[in-house]
């Protein structure tokens, strides 16, 4: 199997410093502080990434699942959303929400939804993030 990497770069202190985080060799680049972590401020931060992980596994999981059933999707779209919260003064994931929803024919909602609750014990990422203990999922076919 392969290995994936991602790097990050800090300079200065928690809350005044700065970095910037890259995934890959430079497919992703972008800034990320303490204030885009754990604020409203600009830029990216690993929680995020976690997130988008999330989506773009869980979506490729739930497309190998609908093609295995003879159901290959015109489209599917997922969000992502990673919880973020103190725990005993430590900032935690805390949940994961994903909505997904898709267009694809021959299938009903229960099927779709079936095949979501397959994708999400399956994502390789949703497994990583076994220790989330709010992990939620809301599955809509569209017409």
């Amino acid at each position: 199997m392969a290995t994936r990497n991602g790097s990050a770069v800090w300079r200065g202190d928690l809350e005044g410093g700065e970095g910037r985080i890259t995934v890959g060799n430079g497919a992703h680049e972008g800034p990320y502080s303490f204030k885009s972590r754990f604020e409203d401020g600009e830029g990216t931060n690993p929680e995020e990434l976690i997130a988008a992980a999330e989506a773009g596994c869980f979506t490729m999981a739930l497309s190998l699942i609908l093609g295995t059933e003879g159901h290959a999707p015109e489209e599917l779209h997922t969000d992502a959303r990673a919880v973020l919260r103190n725990v005993d003064g430590k900032p935690t994931i805390t949940g994961m929400n994903i909505k997904t929803r898709g267009r694809v024919p021959g299938l009903d909602q229960d099927g779709f939804q079936k095949a979501a609750e397959q994708a999400k014990k399956e994502c390789v990422i949703s497994r990583a993030l076994a220790g989330v203990d709010d992990f939620q999922l809301e599955a809509t076919l569209e017409s």
